[in-house]
């Protein structure tokens, strides 16, 4: 069992390695001033990277960001009204090819937004759609097939997580200001005194 744990660190520690820190702190810079200007944050993805961009939004909530989920099938189906001018838009995507994704790019692309790309193939249809795009290596996903979305989503959530993190500590987000926003549960109970 251990060997999965320190085969998944390797792969994680890769990952992160692959980061372009200057495209990563353009993107920061980015969703700085989209903030600023009081538009939001939009990530859309498919299957198992919905929770992974559930809990990015529930991040950026808590820490008073405005920011929302568009899943990408549902995209074409009127969701994509929750997308308005001045947003920017993160589409994630382990291939840079999923069929939904690259259609769902076609129509964001005739709004008036910043489009930004988290995938893991640097030659793909949506790395050339997309000129602003993180794009990490990825060893392999520890599965015995190297298919099950398994070690891309957990990097994928590493990654948004450092983004709305380093959000947070660039607008001087305070504990008073996730205390609002967080008043239940165990945490809510430790910020009462706070």
């Amino acid at each position: 069992m251990k060997q999965y744990f320190k085969n998944l660190l390797k792969t994680i520690e890769k990952s992160i390695e692959s980061i372009d820190e200057a495209m990563f702190t353009k993107l920061v810079d980015e969703c700085e001033a989209t903030l600023r200007e009081g538009n939001k944050i939009v990530v859309s993805g498919l299957g198992k990277n919905v929770p992974v961009c559930d809990k990015f939004i529930g991040t950026m909530n808590s820490l008073g960001m405005a920011a929302s989920y568009m899943n990408t099938n549902s995209a074409v189906h009127g969701d994509l009204g929750t997308v308005k001018k001045g947003d920017l838009v993160i589409v994630l995507t382990k291939s840079g090819e999923t069929i939904e994704s690259v259609y769902l790019t076609s129509l964001l692309k005739k709004r008036e937004v910043e489009i930004w790309l988290l995938s893991f193939r640097r030659e793909s249809t949506l790395a050339k759609e997309i000129p602003k795009h993180l794009i990490l290596d990825l060893m392999h996903e520890g599965d015995p097939w190297n298919m099950v979305p398994n070690n891309s989503t957990t990097v994928n959530l590493i990654m948004l997580q450092a983004l709305a993190l380093t959000l947070a500590e660039r607008r001087g987000v305070t504990l008073e200001e996730f205390k609002e926003n967080h008043p239940g549960g165990y945490i809510g109970e430790q910020l009462k005194n706070v």
